[in-house]
């Protein structure tokens, strides 16, 4: 692999670790660590347009409105782009919710069967039923993570160079130190 290659892959992984990062850190939040739709625990999946975090069953239905509705990947599988992780950390289950859920009705229970699940989700986001009416969906950000990363692998070579040199020791003496004269 050339020079070129090298540091473009090396760009990419540390990319895809701040993504990772990104996107672990809000599965940490009280809110993010139920799917959005169900309620299930420990949700895997995101529709990062929506951005919303989503568990495996929901991430199904999400895929079968369309990608003009829900771009959905995995959290940890996929590869990430920074406006994708971006806009996910902008929104979040908890905003998500206030914004897509806002007229549902006061008695309102999540439904659980595959079917009822699927008309809900289908209600919430391609028919916009309980949606905000104010709602104006944010652009998707601009991102630019280049001077960072070029900084890190600056340190990283950096810090690999210094630890690849042996330090020479300090002279040795020639001559006997005099001994201190008395005060």
């Amino acid at each position: 692999m050339n020079g070129s290659n090298r540091l473009a892959a090396e760009k990419q992984k540390i990319v895809q670790e701040k993504c990772l990062a990104i996107l672990t850190g809000m599965l940490k939040d009280d809110d993010n660590k139920y799917c959005v739709d169900c309620d299930a625990k420990g949700p895997r999946w995101a529709s990062w347009n929506l951005g919303v975090f989503l568990c495996i069953r929901c991430a199904g239905i999400h895929r079968n409105l369309g990608v003009h509705i829900s771009k959905v990947k995995s959290v940890n599988l996929d590869t990430w782009k920074p406006e994708q992780a971006v806009a996910l950390q902008q929104m979040g289950n908890s905003r998500a919710r206030a914004v897509y859920e806002a007229n549902l009705p006061d008695n309102f229970r999540r439904p659980q069967t595959d079917s009822a699940l699927e008309s809900f989700i289908r209600a919430k986001y391609e028919h916009n039923k309980y949606t905000a009416r104010e709602w104006v969906p944010p652009r998707l950000p601009k991102v630019n993570w280049d001077a960072e990363i070029d900084a890190m692998i600056r340190d990283q070579k950096h810090r690999k160079g210094s630890r690849g040199r042996v330090e020479s020791p300090a002279p040795l003496l020639t001559k006997p130190l005099a001994a201190p004269s008395p005060v």
